[in-house]
């Protein structure tokens, strides 16, 4: 659906175009060519026309080699860098296309001439001397291609609603995980603490023991309450068996946080024993790569939570590689810095009760995301039953 959008945008922003070539594949493995020749009554319109369309896939048929200028301040970009999607995007250098390596949106591209690389990096990481790319000319988005089958991902991947048949999809969902675990891919959990408050914490264990989770992304709160269940069987005071208060309740998240900080973190409650069950044990015993990244409104925090917002996004970064599908569940923030992360090929799943948390988080512009208004319990009991039996509940 390339063409059209870029016919609409030329004559959106004022520009003219004329057909100059169009080849229609006539198979499904044929590529269709469209040259068009477009102008505009100024140069600046025309400039704009030409950047935009390039973030929709387009190319310009004569690239120039990509421009470059060097950082000249610790953490600054040089005016006028480059901003990227989170699109595979490649670069011109020395005469060739360059993939450009952990790509992802909002951030600046870095140039090694000499080893013919370049890669994405974010503010933090600008240092005096780099080479970074500045303008739009000699940079080449490919938009994703749409899969000829018929998936999980582009059936349900339309609008946001609490109707959709929720066991067909997550049937869906848990043939893909598959799929991406046989390739040798990872898969990432983003969980808030609604996991531990509805009671849902025992599938995603569950989940984890079944090796469906490599990467798992929370906060001190999912942690703490996890903690806290495991211990005294509640989840901000209320039994998570019978739903009711308990007395002195309130307590118990932060008698969990002591116990942890008095064991020297989460791993050496488990190795000493304290910690029998939960999602940190599970996650621990089985070689999951955990970030947990605080806030400013974290009780304790426990030692195992980073506190420092630059070195999380570093590490949540780095625990990104071959991760291929995310399951972001009840967590509104984490979820979104996560999205800003991960390259547009990874396929979403959000799940939350609330449809406009869903919305905003599903809506990253393409077909490769789900959107599930439902509560997490439901989902992950599902889905952990599909994962263990193959069968639907």
């Amino acid at each position: 659906m390339m063409l059209p959008q870029v016919m609409d945008l030329v004559m959106d922003l004022g520009g003219n175009f004329t057909i100059e070539e169009l080849k229609v594949g006539q198979h499904k493995t044929d590529p269709s060519i469209c040259r068009m020749e477009v102008y505009a009554d100024t140069a600046e319109v025309l400039d704009r026309i030409v950047q935009r369309a390039r973030a929709l896939g387009a190319t310009a048929e004569h690239e120039q080699p990509a421009r470059l200028d060097k950082v000249a301040k610790e953490g600054v970009f040089p005016e006028g860098f480059y901003s990227t999607s989170n699109l595979p995007t490649e670069v011109l250098l020395n005469g060739r296309w360059v993939r450009v390596e952990k790509i992802e949106m909002d951030a600046a591209i870095a140039v090694d001439r000499q080893a013919g690389r370049a890669w994405c990096i974010v503010f933090q990481d600008a240092e005096p001397g780099m080479d970074v790319v500045v303008g739009h000319g000699g940079v080449r988005v490919t938009p994703l291609e749409r899969s000829r089958h018929t998936e999980i991902f582009s059936f349900m991947g339309s609008e946001v609603s609490a109707e959709k048949p929720k066991k067909v999809l997550i049937a869906g969902i848990a043939d893909e995980m598959r799929q991406v675990r046989e390739a040798g891919g990872r898969i990432l959990v983003v969980a808030g603490p609604a996991v531990v408050h509805t009671g849902a914490g025992v599938y995603l264990s569950r989940l984890i023991e079944l090796g469906f989770v490599q990467v798992l992304f929370a906060g001190n709160a999912l942690a703490v309450h996890d903690v806290e269940s495991a211990l005294f069987g509640t989840a901000l005071g209320v039994n998570i068996e019978s739903g009711l208060a308990i007395e002195h309740g309130h307590e118990h998240h932060m008698r969990a946080i002591n116990r942890v900080r008095g064991a020297g973190g989460l791993r050496q409650m488990v190795q000493s024993g304290q910690l029998k069950s939960g999602v940190m044990k599970s996650a621990i015993e089985h070689g999951v790569e955990i970030v947990l990244a605080g806030s400013v409104r974290d009780d304790g925090p426990l030692p195992d939570v980073i506190t420092e917002m630059v070195e999380a996004q570093r590490r949540m970064r780095a625990a990104l590689t071959d991760v291929r599908i995310a399951l972001m569940l009840s967590t509104m923030l984490h979820s979104i810095a996560t999205g800003n992360m991960l390259p547009a090929g990874v396929r979403t799943v959000c799940v939350d009760i609330n449809p406009a948390v869903v919305t905003k988080l599903a809506d990253r512009g393409s077909w490769q995301s789900v959107g599930l208004v439902t509560d997490v319990e439901s989902f992950l009991r599902e889905l952990a039953l599909v994962m263990e039996t193959g069968r639907h509940g």
